[in-house]
């Protein structure tokens, strides 16, 4: 299995992405805080930032830019992503523990108590929109 993306925005193009088919049972803060450090990043910073996670559930920061983005800030980047790690760092570990007890399970094709559980829904849809 690939990375799975949890979320991301771009600034050029003014998008930010959840994805819901597989994370839509977050509750609802969550969503809305993923949402503000993602557009607030890519606001200050430019370039586009996807927060995935790796095969074991941990959550990756990756931040990349269109060729076109003359805004973008590299060193910028790499020190911001370094502090939403450490400002984040408990939603982070909350979400990687998320990940490894009700997304992996489904993924892999085991029975996840957990999710029905919570009343979680089964899935939900894919959704992008404006950052604001």
């Amino acid at each position: 299995m690939d990375t799975m993306t949890l979320c991301g925005a771009n600034s050029t193009a003014m998008k930010y992405y959840f994805n819901y088919e597989d994370f839509g049972m977050l509750p609802e803060s969550v969503q809305e805080e993923l949402r503000a450090l993602c557009v607030l990043f890519t606001a200050e910073v430019g370039g586009i930032l996807y927060l995935e996670f790796d095969p074991e559930g941990e959550l990756l920061i990756r931040v990349t830019h269109a060729d076109d983005d003359f805004l973008f800030d590299e060193i910028g980047a790499a020190l911001k992503a370094k502090a939403l790690r450490s400002e984040h760092r408990e939603l982070f570990e909350q979400l990687e523990m998320f990940w490894k007890m009700i997304i992996l399970p489904k993924k892999t094709g085991e029975a996840s108590a957990s999710a029905s559980e919570c009343g979680a829904p089964e899935n939900g849809s894919g959704e992008s929109g404006d950052p604001a």
